[in-house]
């Protein structure tokens, strides 16, 4: 289709829509690279007409390079004018570009491994689309590496298909239904794009090929019908209206300074507009000084990587160079000014954008630092699901200053940071070595690998709470004098025992079978060495203050470890399952004898 013809049919279809943007998440090792490679080489491959346009942070394929791919364009008319790829893998970039408080990306490609099925790491790419509620096309990858497959480059889905052998077509199915399985259990309805009668219900499965391009063709065309399907109102754009876009990356260049790779998702952005962007300081107003675009791959042995633009229109990806961009926050909206009386409104809507992180923040709870406020929220979403609260929300690396506030903190199991995809700097980490420093800080950039990694800990540190809280429960101990084992009558009397059941521990009061409280154990000797406890079954010497043998106790009584009403409630309650049948025993008898006159004690 030539360029004529399609502006012919953007007219007899309606309005003119931006190019959709899309985004391609997924597992680290599942082929998004090598597919996104592919659409691009290929897109440069399929002719002149449709050449690629190589952005910055982004690719542009265009319509007339998809249909020369997929050899469908004579039966369809479309008036989406091709598609945008970031180019920042992963989750990354689909949480950091946000268009006013939603999600940059207009789609996505979730990439799926179909040997492989579904990793943590597509779970929670897919709990991130959730959030955003961005359609999505599934791309199950590495067909070509099913046993026995034989590869058709650049084919469409069908066409392989139906030259592979019975035993890979069975093959291929079983992985697609498992694929289906475990997207249904997660509440998405979805089937083999090729079966699906109504897109807007379910969700297509596209099996493909990053390396030889099986089935890409038919992947494009799914994407480009979904957004002429379901998505033309949202792509309607003013071209003529102000620039409107998300920051991506924030870049110092040789020869430029600091400049920011900027997606335009509206209007137009040309050299010389007042623009308004989000810096760790506040909102910054500043004069476009260039704008570059990448030159592309035939002009490589040109000096200069970038050439020079007046202006741009959305959708597209371009670097913007300016003055007073250094403290631009990745992720930041960017927005021109159309004159002077606009400013004050514009830098509102910024800072409000910025503002506007969407985390419910507690009395209690951690502090959480992110590298961008789409990676922030996401962070946020999944502890909330885990249902840990968040005290602060900040975006940027981790200072000196953070953690000095998280020391702050009383309750030990909160004072923690979680450093998604950021930096410490320097002084912070100097306050983390020091031997006093009682914070936790984890930091990492998969999501569900951090909160694993600080759930594990809590646990941890709760099971050591348990521990040190038991240690001072007094533990049920029966002991009964042995005959002829008196050393020492009193100051402090020295009796030979035997533990009849229980542990005795050294220190704890002693009471007789009457329920009085008598003396308190000194030290457990054997052999005569100092020992703290002393189990069932054992023989030791004990010195007991506070007695006099003949008077308070003697030969062939029986005392209990005397243990306080709170400890009983404990005992019975938290740790009856920790202790062994003889201690229960002994525990039974001593609370029996206490509740003689008071049957509610210890209760």
């Amino acid at each position: 289709m030539g360029k004529k013809k399609k502006k012919e049919s953007q007219k007899s279809e309606g309005p003119a829509i931006r190019t959709p943007i899309v985004c391609v998440l997924g597992h680290v090792d599942h082929g998004k690279t090598s597919l996104l490679d592919w659409i691009r080489g290929s897109s440069v491959t399929a002719g002149e007409a449709g050449a690629i346009t190589q952005h910055i942070g982004a690719t542009i394929v265009p319509l007339d390079a998809i249909q020369k791919m997929s050899g469908t364009f004579e039966k369809l008319h479309f008036n989406v004018p091709g598609l945008l790829f970031i180019d920042t893998p992963g989750h990354h970039a689909f949480t950091t570009l946000r268009a006013r408080g939603g999600a940059l990306a207009d789609m996505a490609i979730l990439v799926v491994d179909i040997n492989e099925g579904f990793q943590p790491q597509t779970i929670e790419a897919l709990e991130i689309l959730r959030t955003y509620r961005t359609p999505f096309v599934v791309a199950a990858t590495k067909i070509d590496r099913i046993h026995g497959w034989r590869v058709n480059e650049n084919a469409p889905f069908r066409k392989t298909f139906e030259t592979q052998g019975d035993r890979v077509k069975m093959d291929l199915e079983n992985k697609t239904y498992e694929l289906i399985g475990t997207l249904s259990e997660k509440g998405f309805n979805c089937e083999r794009f090729d079966r699906v009668s109504d897109f807007a219900k379910n969700i297509a499965i596209v099996p493909v090929s990053g390396v030889t391009g099986e089935g890409v063709p038919d992947l494009l065309l799914m994407l480009i019908g979904l957004a002429q399907r379901y998505m033309t109102e949202a792509l309607e754009v003013s071209v003529e209206g102000p620039g409107a876009g998300t920051v991506l990356e924030v870049k110092e260049e040789r020869g430029l300074g600091m400049t920011l790779d900027v997606i335009l998702y509206d209007g137009t952005l040309s050299v010389g507009d007042e623009v308004a962007i989000a810096t760790s300081d506040g909102v910054v107003n500043t004069k476009i000084r260039s704008l570059l675009k990448p030159r592309p791959m035939s002009e490589i042995l040109v000096e200069e990587k970038f050439e020079r633009v007046k202006s741009v229109t959305a959708a597209s990806g371009i670097k913007v160079a300016a003055p007073k961009l250094e403290n631009v926050i990745a992720g930041s909206p960017l927005r021109a000014i159309p004159g002077p009386e606009e400013i004050d409104a514009i830098n509102e809507e910024v800072r409000r954008e910025v503002e506007e992180i969407h985390v419910d923040l507690s009395e209690e709870g951690i502090f959480i630092k992110a590298d961008t406020i789409g990676a922030l929220e996401a962070l946020a979403k999944e502890l909330e699901g885990h249902g840990i609260k968040i005290m602060k929300a900040e975006v940027g690396p981790v200072s000196r200053h953070d953690l000095i506030e998280v020391e702050t903190i009383k309750e030990p199991l909160n004072a923690v940071l979680l450093a998604f995809n950021t930096p410490l700097l320097p002084d912070a980490v100097d306050i983390l070595k020091h031997p006093t420093c009682k914070i936790s800080v984890f930091v990492g950039d998969v999501i569900y690998k951090l909160i694993d990694d600080y759930t594990e800990w809590v646990k941890e540190q709760k099971r050591k709470i348990e521990a040190q809280r038991f240690e001072q429960i007094i533990l049920p101990a029966k002991i009964t004098i042995l005959e002829g084992c008196i050393f020492r009558q009193s100051n402090p009397a020295v009796v030979g025992i035997r533990v009849l059941g229980g542990k005795l521990r050294s220190g704890v009061k002693l009471m007789r079978r009457d329920g009085k409280a008598i003396g308190q154990i000194k030290t457990i000797q054997v052999a005569q060495e100092n020992v703290p406890v002393a189990d069932a079954g054992a023989e030791v010497a004990v010195s007991i203050e506070g007695v006099t043998v003949g008077r308070q106790i003697n030969e062939k009584d029986d005392l209990y470890a005397y243990i306080p009403e709170n400890h009983v409630k404990v005992l019975e309650t938290e740790m009856i399952s920790t202790l062994n049948p003889g201690m229960r025993e002994v525990l039974e008898e001593y609370t029996t004898i206490r509740r003689k006159d008071n049957p509610f004690w210890g209760k």
